[in-house]
């Protein structure tokens, strides 16, 4: 299976809004610095969750993103979904038009994985990951990091104004 950057990304830009959720809405530029991402590409990305009810945006000052819904309630698949990403595993993009324009002995067989993976990520919630202890040892080591950048450069992360 190939998931793309845009899949991988926007997973791990929405991961990265539920675990710092509890402070206010997240400003793409926080994302941006925290997960290497860039700004644009995550307006990109933000577009079509926000267009999929997955996220809202706050605007003004202390303005960013936040969940539309509980992280118990977002699943993986239905980020990747939201991205235009496919969870699919055959040659044919699962068009049946895999050998000559026609269906190949294993057609069905990477059809029925890509259904078990798309079911696999629709049973992985936000929540789920957040609950992880290795994921929340890397938040808090990339919010260490981003508050030391921070620091050095003589500047405060705007997830800390307000």
């Amino acid at each position: 299976m190939k998931l793309t950057t845009k899949g991988r990304y926007a997973v791990t830009a929405m991961l990265d809004l539920a675990l710092h959720a509890k402070t206010g809405p997240v400003s793409l530029a926080d994302i941006s610095e925290r997960q290497g991402i860039s700004i644009s590409y995550l307006e990109q990305l933000f577009a079509k969750l926000r267009k999929n009810d997955l996220v809202s945006s706050v605007r003004g000052p202390g303005g960013g993103y936040r969940l539309s819904r509980e992280g118990a309630q977002i699943y993986v698949a239905q980020i990747i979904d939201a991205v235009d990403e496919k969870v699919d595993v055959t040659r044919c993009s699962g068009n049946g038009d895999c050998q000559d324009g026609e269906t190949c002995l294993t057609h069905d067989l990477w059809q029925d994985l890509s259904k078990q993976l798309h079911d696999f990520l629709s049973s992985i919630s936000l929540q789920n990951l957040v609950d992880r202890q290795h994921v929340r040892e890397v938040a808090e080591r990339q919010d260490k990091y981003q508050q030391e950048r921070a620091s050095n450069s003589g500047r405060v992360p705007l997830s800390e104004i307000n």
